[in-house]
């Protein structure tokens, strides 16, 4: 594991030689994932929400519908600009290019935090910040749902070693309501108490 979170250089460099390096749009695993992703919300309507990772939006696009206001948060210039380019600039989505947890919006009050394929790509300590940040922002009663391979990866964290950072450091403030283990991922959605 390393004691450093990856860099805005190493993912454009990802979205510059590929438009889809982790086929997104066009695997039948990746669609599956995020049907399950969008069904473990239920049929919740959310009034805000956050995107930590969008990557080039294909997930992006099906949260939109749960929700009345939607912060995209990509890492990439390039990821973002395929993003604008798949949905569009329509009113209550907003694309933010930033460095998430070193890096975060302002904005209180988020009724659901998505970070999905995201987290092991943090160190420990900004893990720790995430959890800070979650913990500020996300409404009490308000959803966090993380979704992230299983598998080996040469990324600072596993997924599951991102996801059990991030619960052991707001285990006094969330409750599992969904604790889900797949083939090649994990989903988990906790409530802020």
């Amino acid at each position: 594991m390393s004691e450093k979170s990856l860099d805005a250089d190493y993912f454009d460099r990802i979205f510059a030689s590929d438009d889809d390096p982790w086929d997104l749009a066009s695997s039948d695993y990746e669609r599956a994932k995020f049907d399950r992703t969008i069904a473990a919300l239920g049929d919740r309507q959310y009034r805000s929400a956050i995107e930590v990772g969008c990557a080039h939006g294909v997930l992006t696009q099906r949260l939109f519908s749960l929700c009345e206001t939607l912060i995209a948060l990509d890492i990439s210039a390039e990821a973002l600009d395929q993003a604008r380019e798949r949905l569009g600039s329509p009113r209550g989505l907003t694309f933010q290019r930033m460095a998430f947890p070193r890096e975060a919006p302002g904005a209180n009050g988020f009724e659901l935090a998505l970070l999905s394929e995201v987290a092991y790509y943090w160190s420990v300590a900004d893990l720790g910040r995430a959890a800070q940040w979650l913990s500020a922002h996300v409404e009490p009663g308000g959803h966090i749902l993380l979704v992230h391979y299983i598998g080996e990866t040469d990324y600072p964290q596993s997924g599951d070693a991102a996801v059990l950072h991030l619960k052991n450091a707001l285990r006094d403030v969330v409750a599992e309501e969904k604790s889900e283990r797949h083939v090649r991922y994990r989903l988990d959605l906790w409530r802020r108490r």
